[in-house]
């Protein structure tokens, strides 16, 4: 029984066959061939990064390919950063971000000599958008916030951050790596200047993932990796860059990768959203309710968080939580979940961590609230 879903979602059929088709019927390098096959791989290529535009409210040429969240949050930081951040500035980050949305402004703020600001959270783990917005100021640069955290779920109100951002001259990054699954992301509303997501957590396959931009601050910034594809003009003396977005895919790009996210954002589209919601609302709520009935059990995060629900069971370290657990054939993630600063403020090591997708049911959560009683029962009577 699978409930890490916010580590990598399994696959629905559709995407398994979109990967088959194109290495069976399609397989010829993008941007490149004249010929019929390499013509027509690229223009279904190009018809993607619109489906991929149209699913979080842009345009094509909004959209950078990369290899995942990680990949593109590094490509904002290494590329945009240096534009806007000066020794004077501040950088502004949460403790319960994910490492990837952490250390590359961690490490900008050391290049550059801004002040690495990170607001803490409550006791619960819970960074709110007001505390955010409470620390933003003249200097603030950057703010770079995940729309739903991946240790609580907690979602954060992107739309009133970017307004607070912007109004103090600022720009707003933001992971969306935990809440394109799980709900309608527009960017036309939420006003963000950058936000990133991956394939794989929204049923697609590993490797591939999108950087959202606006367009004139894509234009602005230079690649910062070189090679095939990302030129205009090359000479002995210089060199020239492709229009955004192709200056920043040098390479031959995951193509496969590619039609396998255009098939996972059609399964998920093609499902009703508000159904998609209640179900995994209802399933969390069980799940919540449950464990907070177990003796000993500490739930992080609230009752209005998405995607996943962390705990720990007094006496029990989580890793042995989770061992036993997956000798019952549950799979749940238990570690610090890339969010160690969230851990230090927390003062523990780690949690246990259930996440549900779209194929997950009420059975599932029953199975999980039984095998952690038991483990309750069974480490308790060791001692």
């Amino acid at each position: 029984m699978y409930l890490d879903s916010a580590a990598t979602a399994q696959k629905p059929q559709i995407v398994l066959d979109a990967l088959t088709d194109y290495y069976i019927n399609q397989n010829a390098n993008v941007h490149r061939g004249l010929y019929q096959l390499a013509f027509q791989a690229t223009e279904d290529y190009e018809k993607i990064r619109q489906q991929v535009g149209e699913f979080v409210g842009v345009n094509a040429d909004n959209i950078v390919f990369t290899r995942g969240t990680t990949e593109a949050l590094n490509l904002v930081a290494s590329s945009f950063g240096p534009l806007v951040v000066h020794p004077d500035s501040e950088i502004l980050v949460t403790a319960a971000e994910h490492h990837s949305n952490f250390i590359p402004w961690q490490q900008l703020a050391k290049r550059t000599g801004a002040k690495f600001v990170v607001v803490p959270p409550d006791d619960q783990g819970i960074v709110t958008t007001d505390a955010i917005i409470d620390h933003v100021t003249a200097k603030t640069a950057i703010v770079a916030v995940a729309q739903v955290t991946n240790v609580t779920g907690h979602v954060v109100d992107v739309a009133r951050i970017g307004q607070a951002v912007h109004a103090k001259g600022g720009y707003l990054v933001v992971d969306g790596a935990q809440a394109v699954a799980h709900m309608p992301v527009d960017m036309r509303q939420l006003g963000a200047d950058f936000y990133a997501f991956s394939g794989h957590k929204i049923y697609g396959p590993t490797g591939i993932g999108a950087l959202v931009g606006k367009k004139q601050l894509l234009q602005q910034m230079p690649p910062i990796a070189f090679g095939g594809e990302m030129i205009d003009m090359v000479t002995e003396a210089e060199s020239t860059w492709a229009p955004s977005p192709l200056k920043f895919e040098a390479g031959t790009p995951n193509i496969a990768g590619v039609f396998g996210l255009s098939a996972a954002i059609t399964y998920l589209t093609q499902s009703d959203a508000e159904a998609r919601e209640q179900h995994e609302r209802a399933l969390l709520d069980q799940l919540r309710t449950g464990l907070q009935a177990i003796p000993g059990m500490t739930v992080y995060g609230d009752s209005e968080g998405v995607s996943v629900v962390s705990f720990n069971l007094a006496g029990v370290h989580p890793h042995d939580l989770a061992t036993y657990l997956d000798e019952q054939s549950i799979a749940v993630r238990a570690g610090h979940h890339c969010a160690q600063p969230l851990m230090t403020q927390l003062n523990i090591p780690a949690t246990v961590r259930a996440s549900v997708g779209l194929y997950s049911n009420e059975d599932d959560v029953e199975r999980l609230l039984s095998a952690v009683r038991a483990a309750g029962r069974y480490f308790n009577e060791s001692e």
